[in-house]
């Protein structure tokens, strides 16, 4: 571990072998290391890995594939060095970088798994008790519509219950379900069979976030075919009792499902804008809905963060425009794209709303980099790297609770290498790593 206290706007780490210089606010820097894990395409890191890292009660729980293709779980005390490491009974085919591993910790200590997926049945285990890093027999959650499971992601609502949604179909041809497991009766059930329906002509790619006061906030892009270039358009809705409905920002109430005639659209996006799917947002703490996302502008070849918003009665969009390399966007598989999806992490200061943009770019040197803005209501973002040596096509997941809870960001790092539409490398195994932020906010 290396341990560095900030007593200015800079500071310097070593991660992952290479010297960190981050523009930031007074705070601290940790690095661990977990263990060893398949690096030989990006699915120990995809974006939309909900999560890859989740802290309950003071102990952070972790999960990867190992090179074997094993699914591996660990803990540890928060902020410790010392991970307690078990290799499962479960394996799954790690080669396809959509077969992700997500996991949560439910309001009574048990923690929850999936993995494995695209467009498969369901791969679900829970703990065998409170804290354990044994997992059950593999279960059913409800068993309506678990034959053809995509990007399962877990969320855990303020009473403790959780949330699990995924796509159920194909890509260009899905429609997206919602269960929720109760803590106390130890039972999943269905509350939204087909919340966001492709009408058999196109699927909605998500992000979702749950915000203080417990609004659940989804937006959406819209895909017409398994072409990434046909991504289109930025949806949105919110429910204010755990999912069962669901309105639009201005209130007025959906009639379900959600289509592609009746949704709010927060940005009007053309396809073949390299628009990206699966990104992030955040809710500031009066509920306002951020998104954080990329595509191009129809007077530019060069794809820019953007952030869409909305504080008052209009959505509006934000461009960062700190990118200088054009690239395109298209085809089917697992991309190997030059920059990865961000992820968006915000807090109150003095009165204004901070936020932080993290991402991977190869023109930086595909490094750990982030975005920083003191007040989103300005134009002011700061860009640094996080850290000299590359990741590869690494994409930022982070401990979502542990940041809701304490401010504190915990990065899952590891240098991956994707090979252009779902191929593989062959590559040794790579150190998993988590990075700790604790920064004066």
């Amino acid at each position: 571990m290396k341990l560095y206290h900030l007593r200015s706007l800079f500071f310097i780490i070593t991660l992952l072998g290479g010297t960190i210089a981050v523009s930031a606010q007074t705070g601290k820097i940790t690095t661990t290391t977990i263990g060893l894990g398949w690096a030989n395409n990006s699915v120990n890191t995809v974006v939309f890995r909900k999560n890859s890292l989740a802290t309950f009660k003071g102990e952070q729980y972790a999960a990867y594939y190992n090179n074997d293709e094993v699914l591996v779980l660990a803990k540890r005390k928060s902020g410790s060095v010392n991970w307690q490491v078990a290799t499962t009974q479960y394996k799954a085919d790690a080669a396809d970088a959509h077969k992700d591993i997500s996991i949560m910790v439910d309001g009574a200590g048990y923690l929850h798994v999936a993995w494995g997926h695209h467009n498969q049945a369901l791969n679900y285990a829970k703990s065998i008790k409170p804290g354990s890093l044994i997992l059950s027999a593999q279960q059913s959650m409800t068993g309506i519509t678990e034959n053809k499971v995509s990007y399962p992601e877990f969320y855990r609502l303020p009473d403790g219950d959780l949330l699990f949604v995924y796509r159920d179909g194909g890509s260009g041809n899905g429609n997206l379900v919602m269960n929720r497991y109760s803590i106390t009766t130890q039972k999943w059930s269905n509350i939204q069979q087909n919340l966001i329906d492709g009408e058999g002509k196109r699927n909605a790619y998500w992000q979702m976030c749950i915000d203080k006061k417990g609004t659940i906030h989804i937006s959406w892009v819209w895909r017409e075919s398994p072409d990434v270039a046909s991504n289109h358009d930025m949806g949105y809705a919110r429910s204010n009792d755990s999912g069962l409905s669901w309105e639009k920002s201005t209130g007025e109430k959906y009639t379900l499902p959600i289509n592609a005639a009746n949704a709010e659209y927060a940005c009007k996006i053309p396809q073949h804008s390299a628009l990206i799917n699966q990104t992030s947002m955040f809710a500031d703490d009066k509920g306002n809905p951020f998104i954080a996302t990329y595509w191009r502008d129809s007077s530019t070849t060069i794809p820019q963060y953007h952030i869409v918003y909305k504080t008052g009665n209009n959505w509006s969009s934000v461009d960062l425009g700190f990118r200088k390399t054009a690239f395109s966007l298209g085809g089917t598989g697992t991309k190997r794209i030059p920059i990865s999806r961000p992820q968006i992490i915000a807090w109150s200061n003095g009165g204004k709303q901070s936020a932080a943009l993290i991402f991977r770019d190869a023109e930086r040197g595909d490094k750990v980099s982030v975005a920083m803005n003191a007040d989103l209501k300005t134009s002011n973002w700061q860009v640094s790297d996080l850290a000299t040596a590359p990741v590869g096509e690494w994409e930022p997941t982070y401990d979502t609770e542990l940041w809701k809870d304490k401010k504190i960001l915990n990065l899952f790092i590891q240098q991956v290498t994707q090979v252009d539409g779902e191929g593989k490398a062959s590559i040794p195994p790579t150190k998993v790593q988590v990075l700790e932020w604790k920064a004066s906010l």
